[in-house]
């Protein structure tokens, strides 16, 4: 079992989704239940499964949780390019975010390769 507190994904994963509450804060209040509430939704989705998976006993079930990570982190991306065509978030911040995002995934399979 591992502490979830102390991988460093989690807590990468962690203040991204803070800042993924703070880019939709400033989205147009009709987005409340469009992509604001999904990317919120995708983004807590990662650090909490990489938590939940921490608790499993073996490190193959642990190693099940990370596709869901995966899948939120592909999730986002796609959400984040809909927002920077719709002009939601700028260029800067559109590029700032996915190489937080990339590393992310990056560090999640590498994660998972040594969990086999």
């Amino acid at each position: 079992m591992h502490r979830f507190k102390d991988l460093e994904i989690w807590k990468k994963s962690r203040k991204f989704c803070s800042k993924i509450y703070a880019i939709t804060s400033k989205f147009p209040e009709t987005e409340n239940f469009g992509l604001t509430n999904q990317l919120r939704r995708a983004a807590v989705s990662i650090p909490s499964n990489i938590a939940e998976g921490s608790s499993r006993k073996s490190n193959k079930d642990f190693s099940r949780f990370l596709p869901i990570t995966l899948g939120s982190a592909y999730e986002i991306e796609t959400q984040l390019l809909i927002s920077f065509d719709l002009k939601f978030i700028d260029k800067k911040k559109l590029d700032s975010l996915l190489n937080e995002l990339n590393a992310i995934v990056k560090m999640t399979s590498k994660f998972k390769s040594t969990l086999k």
